[in-house]
């Protein structure tokens, strides 16, 4: 049996991940791949409840490490009982959010060092990684006004953290997609929605052989 492929998208706060993960899981399914959409933190029942903690409450509920540590946490349960089997059937993951967005996000405080987190990443899913990284980059001031948009004034934990964070985290994103070119891949996200389909679709054409 063919081993799967795993597809992780990226960014900042209403850049349209979750748009661009359902449309390309749509298009793969059509050229006849079986297709396992699923998000983080989250993807499995146990991932699920530790998205809820993670995501709810004040922005002191959780201590950086504690936060890290949580998120390392639902990782682990998505990749054992989701992911990976998925992949051992031949079936492609898309995954709305995967390790990058720990990477970007909780270092940007600076008590959390990249390392530390993708220690993290081996302790808890043996340093699974994607096989191809699209990171959706949007100007932030529009990113922002499409994330109030989506949320309507009820945003989570850590998507209503304040600008300057969220561009910070958007700095990290594109320092990765700098040192990992042949994983990561940083698409304009001002595009209509069909173009960026399109440009992941093609970025993905030596995965499909």
């Amino acid at each position: 049996m063919t081993q799967g492929r795993f597809i992780s998208l990226e960014g900042g706060e209403g850049t349209g991940k979750s748009t661009q993960a359902k449309a390309l899981a749509n298009a793969l399914e059509k050229k006849g791949y079986v297709v396992r959409l699923t998000r983080e933190p989250g993807g499995t029942p146990g991932a699920e409840i530790i998205r809820d903690l993670l995501l709810t409450g004040g922005e002191d509920k959780w201590d950086i490490r504690t936060e890290a540590l949580l998120f390392a946490s639902a990782r682990a349960e998505h990749c054992a009982k989701l992911i990976r089997p998925a992949l051992t059937r031949g079936e492609w993951v898309i995954c709305d959010r995967f390790i990058d967005s720990s990477r970007a996000y909780q270092s940007v405080s600076g008590e959390l060092s990249d390392a530390e987190i993708m220690e993290l990443h081996q302790v808890g899913s043996n340093y699974l990684m994607p096989d191809r990284t699209f990171i959706l980059d949007l100007h932030e001031a529009v990113a922002a006004k499409r994330a109030a948009a989506r949320d309507r004034g009820d945003s989570d934990r850590i998507g209503g953290r304040d600008s300057d964070y969220h561009q910070a985290v958007m700095a990290n994103f594109r320092q990765f997609a700098a040192d990992e070119p042949n994983r990561i891949r940083l698409v304009d996200a001002s595009q209509d929605a069909e173009s960026i389909t399109a440009m992941l679709l093609q970025n993905l054409v030596d995965l499909m052989s």
